[in-house]
């Protein structure tokens, strides 16, 4: 029991002690990963001088947009990320300083034949219980979802797709994860407990163009297989976002997103997981910074993540 409790723990980020850090790209992802680290998770200060800890080498063209981290159980850090605009694969890399990595792959998550366009903003998380890592991303394929196709932009057509591995080797057949009849992308998952009893909650991007939304909504289940609810109102406010990150910071949980036509990042805040407050005048981020993942480490790594030059 007291081995699942930690599992639990390391999946929503919520050892006391741990340090905060957020990851970022810059640019289009051409330059790779860039950290962030904060006291009071509203102001940011980016880490290794400003340069990037780990630059693309995988995928259809070498991209490390949108990057996800999350800490396992046996305490590395995994991330996942965007390797190009239009593509089937996404990345992978690991690390248990996020100085030194592992070598980075290109995950193909269809099967050949599946006319995929892209493979969008990966996100990872931890599902204790079953032992696993859940993957959520956005593509679009052709033929699917005809009923919606023209409402966004261009023919992208978008909708949440899943995979699940236990050591980045072997992957489960990836199956649709979300369809709220809309197109959507950047799913982020985080637990919640409602009266008592644990429950998920999944901060996602309303896609649509026409008519126009570009906004952060949420949704409820009790289990990671669903069913989710139906799609609260937007949280986001009306300047168009992405890239939704939650955490929880004391009795609060956080979400930070991308308000990315306005060059800077919001947030908004609640205690019960269900009134969100805008919190966007309060937090600093650093210059160009772009959808990343708030996540908690040891201080000892913070600490060596300080000390490079």
């Amino acid at each position: 029991m007291r081995a699942l409790l930690a599992l639990i723990l390391t999946a929503s980020g919520l050892f006391a002690a741990d340090g905060l850090l957020f990851s970022f790209f810059r640019n289009n992802g051409e330059d790779g990963l860039y950290l962030a680290t904060s006291e009071d998770g509203l102001k940011w200060t980016e880490l290794n001088g400003g340069k990037p800890l780990i630059k693309p080498e995988v995928g259809e063209s070498k991209l490390m947009r949108d990057p996800s981290l999350v800490r396992g159980p046996d305490g590395a850090f995994h991330m996942v990320w965007t390797t190009a605009w239009e593509g089937r694969t996404i990345g992978h890399a690991s690390s248990k300083d996020l100085i030194h990595w592992s070598a980075q792959q290109a995950i193909e998550v269809f099967p050949a034949g599946t006319e995929v366009h892209n493979c969008w903003a990966p996100e990872i998380y931890y599902d204790a219980p079953a032992k696993e890592f859940l993957i959520v991303w956005a593509s679009t394929i052709k033929g699917r979802f005809s009923e919606t196709l023209g409402t966004g932009n261009r023919d992208l057509n978008h909708r949440l797709y899943a995979t699940r591995t236990r050591d980045f080797r072997a992957f489960t057949p990836t199956k649709l994860f979300y369809d709220p009849g809309f197109i959507v992308i950047d799913a982020a998952i985080f637990p919640e407990r409602v009266a008592g009893s644990q429950r998920y909650a999944m901060v996602v991007k309303n896609e649509t163009l026409k008519p126009e939304a570009k906004n952060l909504f949420l949704t409820y289940a009790d289990s990671l297989n669903g069913p989710w609810t139906k799609p609260t109102g937007p949280i986001s406010g009306k300047e168009w976002a992405e890239g939704p990150s939650p955490i929880r910071i004391g009795g609060d949980w956080v979400i930070y997103f991308d308000k990315y036509r306005n060059h800077r990042y919001g947030a908004v805040r609640s205690r019960d997981g269900e009134t969100w407050s805008d919190i966007t005048d309060q937090i600093v981020f650093p210059a160009g910074a772009r959808h990343g993942t708030a996540f908690r480490a040891p201080q000892s790594v913070i600490e060596g993540l300080r000390r490079q030059p």
